[in-house]
């Protein structure tokens, strides 16, 4: 998937869940009127959906580069996070994603979480040149992480963990500092159910 807002198309992936799985459904949204924020858990005999849009560093198992700050969206002025559980008989998956920026530049940020990469065991990758695309690599044999084939792009991406506990920092340049987000994708069930 091309990503340009990766909370979105975590979002699009939820809906998309959510349509297949709507017999004999409830559903709940509940929604802060301060923030914006939105929680909704959708609930049918298949599996359940959950999505929090005010997902935290602490949901990605990272903590946060000093001094950097959520990304706000563009649009809407919510914070560019989300965090989405989908459940069912024998498959899920959790992805929870929180966007930062900072003054720093993209080296110092990297720097930063080279170092942190290491408490998460696993493999530990760096990726360059990507496209801000974070993928679960799900059709591939073995546990391994690998990096995107893909060689374009100003984004490096630090990967930890196994393809089923993947923990990433995509950090890319934005003008004399950098962007990054933070990510956590856990997958279980059977090969190809996701």
């Amino acid at each position: 998937m091309e990503h340009k807002n990766l909370t979105r198309a975590v979002s699009a992936g939820a809906v998309l869940a959510a349509l297949l799985l709507l017999g004999g459904c409830s559903i709940h949204e509940q929604r802060s009127a301060t923030s914006g924020d939105k929680k909704v858990d959708i609930s049918t005999p298949f599996g359940s959906i959950k999505v929090n849009t005010a997902a935290t560093a602490e949901d990605t198992g990272w903590p946060v580069y000093p001094g950097a700050h959520i990304r706000k969206a563009e649009d809407e002025g919510h914070n560019k996070s989300a965090n989405v559980n989908i459940s069912g008989p024998g498959f899920g998956l959790k992805v929870a994603v929180v966007e930062y920026e900072s003054d720093d530049t993209p080296e110092k940020v990297l720097g930063f979480y080279r170092d942190k990469m290491k408490s998460f065991g696993g493999a530990q990758l760096e990726c360059k040149n990507t496209s801000w695309d974070i993928g679960t690599h799900r059709g591939d044999q073995g546990d391994d992480l690998k990096c995107d084939d893909r060689s374009h792009g100003d984004t490096v991406e630090l990967k930890a963990g196994t393809k089923d506990h993947q923990h990433v920092v995509a950090v890319r340049p934005s003008g004399s500092g950098a962007k990054f987000a933070l990510v956590y994708v856990q997958t279980h069930g059977k090969e190809g159910a996701l």
